[in-house]
């Protein structure tokens, strides 16, 4: 009889560290991700989004999610990040992140030779108007001398889109 009482505050025990762990994540209301073919990215090569407007009055954070493997040879990231509204209006922004520490190893969470980092894009916007919005990533790298981007960027596996709603 003790032991089944041991078990069964054990049991209560995980549910509610379940129960208390899932309260606490985010709500996420979209997240996507495409694979890069070969893991060779290429500089024209855009990387479609369709993101739908459901919500026009709640706040999200808008972050941008990339996978690389150890075949990625640079410290940083640059990307070109646009997003087309319902209406067509259009923003478009250039983006650096940091992939690596000051000591060379990769930033992200993972175990394997794959790191995936989620890197922040925008916070607390609202997709105001009803309708679909097209986020487009492309990306923009260059050797340090050189005018020219590089025609195809390695090691980048998959690059997704995930969209949480703000507190």
């Amino acid at each position: 009889m003790r032991e089944n009482s041991r078990v069964l505050a054990n049991v209560l025990l995980l549910a509610f560290g379940i129960i208390f762990l899932g309260s606490c994540k985010r709500q996420v209301v979209y997240n996507q991700f495409q694979s890069i073919e070969d893991n060779r990215w290429h500089k024209d090569s855009l990387i479609h989004f369709t993101i739908p407007s459901q919500d026009t009055i709640q706040k999200n954070n808008i972050y941008l999610t990339l996978r690389n493997n150890k075949e990625y040879e640079f410290s940083n990231l640059f990307l070109i990040v646009g997003i087309r509204f319902p209406n067509n209006y259009q923003i478009v922004d250039t983006l650096e992140y940091e992939m690596t520490t000051p000591e060379g190893r990769f930033l992200g969470t993972g175990i394997s030779d794959v790191k995936e980092n989620k890197l922040e894009y925008k916070t607390n916007v609202t997709f105001s108007q009803m309708g679909d919005y097209d986020l487009t990533v492309q990306q923009a790298m260059r050797k340090t001398r050189e005018v020219d981007g590089l025609e195809y960027l390695n090691g980048i596996t998959d690059v997704g889109v995930q969209i949480e709603k703000a507190d």
